[in-house]
């Protein structure tokens, strides 16, 4: 004997729709998350994504306290992932670092969807000619003609997220946690 469920009716319909939305629940449950990558494989996975990019986004807070994301061309992130950014001392950006050392830097190509990553850390302002000279490049005497308006922006790692959908670092099935590490202090 068949049972068939009428369409017609209003409880009929919100029972359907009761049971797709509260589905989910109960199969959460028999989900397990993803083991965590290791932390090599998580900053090798990064530096592939990164490598792709010549630019990336350097996300700063304002002083009304809202994120500016603009478009940098950082340099290849260091053997601590720390990377290096040139800019003009005139920026927003500038002043806004000097007011909240807190930054992140997005790294994606979404027109050939190889994932991302997201290194969220503390920015330093660099103005030594000493590390201005190891990172010059043939541009700046251009951009740059006055030296003394050019600074370096410093991001000193201390957490990262990465999607790599070639390596198949994925975000985790039940809480959607994208794989991460931690730098500094462990």
């Amino acid at each position: 004997m068949r049972h068939r469920i009428s369409t017609r009716s209003p409880h009929s319909l919100l029972f359907i729709l009761l049971l797709i939305v509260i589905s989910p629940l109960f199969c959460a449950g028999q989900q397990r998350a993803t083991p965590a990558p290791g932390r090599d494989s998580v900053i090798a996975a990064a530096r592939e994504i990164i490598g792709a990019q010549q630019y990336c986004a350097l996300v700063t807070i304002d002083s009304s306290g809202h994120p500016r994301a603009r478009t940098v061309n950082p340099f290849p992130p260091d053997s601590d992932m720390v990377v290096w950014i040139a800019t003009s001392t005139r920026t927003g950006k500038v002043r806004e670092i000097r007011n909240d050392s807190r930054v992140c830097l997005y790294y994606a190509d979404h027109s050939q969807a190889t994932g991302y990553v997201s290194i969220m850390g503390k920015a330093m302002l660099v103005t030594e000619n000493s590390e201005k000279l190891k990172r010059k490049r043939a541009y700046w005497d251009q951009a740059f003609p006055d030296w003394s308006l050019l600074v370096l922006i410093k991001v000193i790692p201390e957490r990262m997220e990465v999607i790599n959908y070639k390596r198949g670092m994925l975000n985790d099935p039940l809480t959607w946690a994208a794989p991460s590490v931690r730098f500094g202090a462990q």
